[in-house]
């Protein structure tokens, strides 16, 4: 006889997983390529924030060797439709030929925290003169 499927416990009401946060991690070499991926990612708005925990250390297999590294973490919090566009702006930024990018769902949000990452870590549509307008020269 066959065993039901394990369901996982349904969240307690009140708990706040409904408002849910994308956390996505990835390591970098220097402090200096941590910034910059966090200064990206949020000045367009793809996260809210990112935490940068420097000096942790990395012990991975890599082209046929252990390796054990010093390494800067950082979480980026952001919409939970948002991997896609964080994942591709770590790619463009980030110098290792194979960064690590994991992406998990918070499901557990304080839903205040929650909102405040989806809005940040959203586009702002671009504002535009209303027709008809007269444009200001900078004389």
């Amino acid at each position: 006889m066959k065993k039901p499927a394990r369901k996982s416990p349904a969240p307690a009401p009140g708990s706040g997983a409904v408002a849910r946060v994308l956390v996505v991690v990835t390591t970098v070499e220097t402090e200096e390529q941590a910034l910059e991926i966090a200064h990206s990612l949020v000045a367009r708005h793809a996260a809210a924030c990112v935490n940068i925990v420097p000096r942790i250390r990395s012990v991975f297999f890599w082209k046929g060797k252990v390796n054990v590294d010093e390494e800067w973490m950082l979480f980026v919090k952001s919409a939970p439709g948002n991997f896609e566009k964080v994942k591709e702006a770590i790619r463009k930024l980030h110098p290792y030929e194979l960064p690590e990018i994991l992406g998990f769902p918070a499901i557990y949000a304080d839903p205040l925290f929650a909102k405040w990452v989806c809005d940040a870590s959203t586009p702002r549509p671009k504002k535009t003169a209303p027709k008809g307008a007269k444009r200001r020269s900078g004389r």
